[in-house]
């Protein structure tokens, strides 16, 4: 399946959630996109709340269905409760984690540092966005590269999350712990989720 290249507030607009986390895509036209984006009837069937929910997130982390699905499964197998874990195997991606410590300003942009090579996990380079980190894993800019974009998204990150740390001095974060429910975004239901892929 191909990345989409369209537009981020077209998306937001069409599940009414912001992908952002930013609520900047739905300040000013709170409704579906389109000629009819206004009078369109909201699905309203089991089926069709579960699978908004399911889109929601996806579109926020940015993965196609297929590394979506992969994520949910891995999180079947973990102890606890599936839908936690899966949340928390989202956040656990060095693409989310670059987004996390500041590095980019959006994780479509920290996908593309990691893309183009600028990150390294633990002093190596890796250039996957979906690696899963784990816990204790340094994630830095690769040295010597002194990147424009990179400062002036740590100027403009106004609070990070406490799961991870940031060395301003060594240009690296940590990943101190896995997230806990909380931290992560409320509008999230991932029990929809869950429904949408175990429904019969």
């Amino acid at each position: 399946m191909a990345r989409y290249t369209g537009s981020t507030y077209r998306r937001a607009r069409r599940v009414g959630f912001s992908i952002t986390e930013t609520g900047k895509e739905l300040a000013k036209k709170p409704y579906g996109p389109g000629q009819h984006g206004q009078k369109r009837a909201k699905k309203s069937s089991n089926y069709g709340t579960q699978l908004n929910e399911k889109q929601k997130v996806r579109y926020m982390y940015g993965l196609n269905e297929k590394q979506f699905r992969k994520v949910f499964d891995m999180a079947g197998k973990m102890k606890g409760v599936h839908g936690e874990n899966f949340l928390k195997l989202l956040e656990s991606r060095l693409d989310n984690l670059v987004y996390r410590i500041g590095f980019a300003t959006t994780r479509n942009g920290a996908r593309q540092l990691v893309n183009h090579g600028h990150i390294t996990v633990n002093g190596k380079k890796v250039d996957i966005p979906s690696y899963t980190c784990k816990v204790g894993d340094v994630i830095a800019i690769k040295p010597g590269k002194e990147l424009a974009v990179v400062k002036s998204s740590l100027e403009a990150l106004q609070k990070r999350v406490e799961f991870v740390t940031f060395d301003e001095a060594k240009m690296a974060g940590t990943y101190v712990r896995m997230p806990e429910r909380n931290e992560l975004n409320a509008d999230i239901q991932e029990a929809l989720i869950v429904e949408f892929y175990n429904r019969g």
